[in-house]
């Protein structure tokens, strides 16, 4: 039963953790990583559940947009 708490609980820790990753890269970063996304404000809100499941590769790709262009 223990086991099955943590894993729920690490569940639930992956997905807040890129909720607000998700989050701030659709109010912040998306646009630095497609240009094209730029007003298309309407299919933002489809992406989070992306987001928010591949979030360490979102970081990834969000933090080499900033080393590229400094």
């Amino acid at each position: 039963m223990i086991a099955a708490q943590f894993i729920v609980a690490l569940g639930q820790a992956w997905f807040a953790t890129g909720a607000i990753v998700g989050l701030a890269f659709l109010l912040f970063g998306i646009e630095r990583l497609d240009s094209s996304a730029r007003g298309a404000y309407g299919f933002r809100p489809l992406l989070l559940p992306g987001l928010a499941l591949l979030w360490p590769y979102v970081l990834l790709r969000w933090a080499a947009t900033y080393r590229s262009k400094v």
